[in-house]
């Protein structure tokens, strides 16, 4: 699938979150790139070992922070974008069939976001594990 096509899924993805996530996401920048590289996941915890066997992520949250170079003292960090990025390679890589594909993008979103949001992957355990964890069929029609 190409870029395009990609990026339109993860876009209604993020415009169909409940209401009350639109509050908090206006401070997050949403980028679609094809696959993480070596720095990024070794910044992640990754390995070498991990990464030669071709450990990867789906997405990533960066939360800016005081370390950044755009967060001085005279910034607020609330209005300072943090950035989602989903890693279109990887997903396509594990999910071939188009419907789980979408599954999958809408639960790295959500994973995603819900670290914007202070959860950890521990916190996540139980929403990860299930193969679909959306009691609605709102993204069958995605591909």
């Amino acid at each position: 699938m190409d870029m395009d096509t990609f990026g339109k899924m993860v876009a209604r993805v993020m415009e169909r979150l409940p209401a009350a996530f639109e509050p908090h996401l206006d401070n997050v920048v949403v980028d679609i790139e094809d696959y993480p590289d070596e720095e990024t996941l070794k910044l992640a915890g990754f390995t070498p070992e991990e990464i030669d066997e071709g450990d990867t992520l789906f997405g990533l949250f960066e939360p800016l922070d005081g370390g950044h170079p755009m967060a001085g003292d005279s910034i607020d960090m609330d209005q300072v974008p943090h950035r989602l990025i989903i890693f279109k390679g990887p997903l396509e890589e594990a999910f071939p069939d188009p419907k789980i594909l979408n599954i999958e993008i809408r639960k790295t979103v959500i994973h995603e976001l819900a670290h914007h949001f202070g959860w950890s992957d521990r916190d996540l355990e139980s929403f990860d594990s299930k193969d679909n964890p959306f009691p609605d069929d709102l993204f069958e029609d995605m591909s």
